[in-house]
């Protein structure tokens, strides 16, 4: 008796990482009938398309959420506050995009108190717990503290080979630690993208090493709280210094690495409308795509 096939895996997308990267890679010269910019669309689409080629999921949900959360501008009122507004010739498209890709039948989840990495976490939990298996499509590192036996992120920037699947052997090759461990990475190493300056002079070396030696940040800060002479531990002076001064901070940025809990419900089985998502892209003016789309049955 041949084995029994796998099962089709949940295709999670971070909607908001896959459109500007798709934004910026592409140019905006490239428009629509309208004479509006579709690079963002036209990108993201292709690059769902190409993991549907090589993973062919069960169902594509597509997450939306807030730009920056108000639990993170709580716990550090710094967070994404260096990021720029979004490009002119963006807003259309990121307002477009939920009705765009629903012609698709692909499924759109949006949450207006957090982040759409919060939701990934979310249908990633949800599907495990169903027995079944989960790919997370983001450009965002922090979603490494999903994976697992059951839940793979799949980073894009792979070109014609596609984005690089990253499953637990991958975080410990990228960042030399656990999955389980990654806010406790951030935290310590910090996160220019999100504004987190981390633990002053650990760096992400630094960050891997205390938490191979000591598991977590927690420990950490007990440690470095004692008492430098009753303490046998390997801290260093400056490191237990920075541990120690910085304690609060430190707490305060594992938290906004931390995904929080969403309730949400396990997709169905939702096959793409290939004949609808021709029309779709055509009416946008993407003839390639429509084309590409109408023959995909095939």
């Amino acid at each position: 008796m041949s084995p029994k096939a796998a099962p089709a895996p949940l295709l999670v997308v971070d909607t908001p990482s896959l459109l500007y990267r798709a934004f910026f890679a592409l140019p905006s010269s490239i428009k629509g009938l309208d004479g509006r910019p579709v690079n963002g669309l036209l990108g993201t689409a292709n690059l769902i398309l190409q993991v549907m080629e090589a993973h062919a999921p069960r169902a594509v949900v597509l997450c939306n959420g807030a730009e920056a959360a108000h639990y993170r501008k709580d716990a550090y009122p710094a967070y994404h506050a260096a990021r720029d507004e979004m490009p002119e010739k963006m807003v259309w498209q990121w307002e477009a995009a939920p009705a765009f890709f629903g012609r698709f039948g692909w499924l759109h989840r949006a949450v207006d108190d957090l982040e759409a990495d919060d939701l990934l976490g979310a249908y990633a939990a949800v599907e495990a717990a169903a027995g079944g298996r989960t790919l997370l499509f983001t450009g965002d590192r922090d979603m490494y503290q999903c994976v697992s036996q059951d839940t793979q992120v799949l980073f894009p920037g792979g070109g014609k080979a596609g984005p690089a699947l990253v499953d637990v052997a991958g975080v410990r090759e990228r960042y030399g630690i656990e999955p389980a461990q990654v806010p406790d990475f951030i935290a310590l190493r910090g996160d220019p993208s999100d504004g987190l300056p981390g633990a002053k002079g650990v760096g992400a070396k630094g960050a891997a090493a205390l938490l191979n030696e000591h598991g977590d940040l927690e420990t950490l800060l007990d440690l470095a709280a004692r008492d430098a002479a009753q303490d046998s531990t390997s801290l260093k002076p400056r490191v237990r210094t920075a541990l120690r001064e910085q304690a609060d901070e430190l707490r305060s940025f594992r938290h906004i690495a931390t995904l929080q809990p969403v309730e949400v419900a396990r997709p169905a089985d939702t096959p793409t409308r290939w004949t609808d998502a021709a029309e779709a892209a055509r009416e946008l003016g993407m003839e390639r795509l429509a084309v590409r789309l109408a023959a995909w049955p095939a």
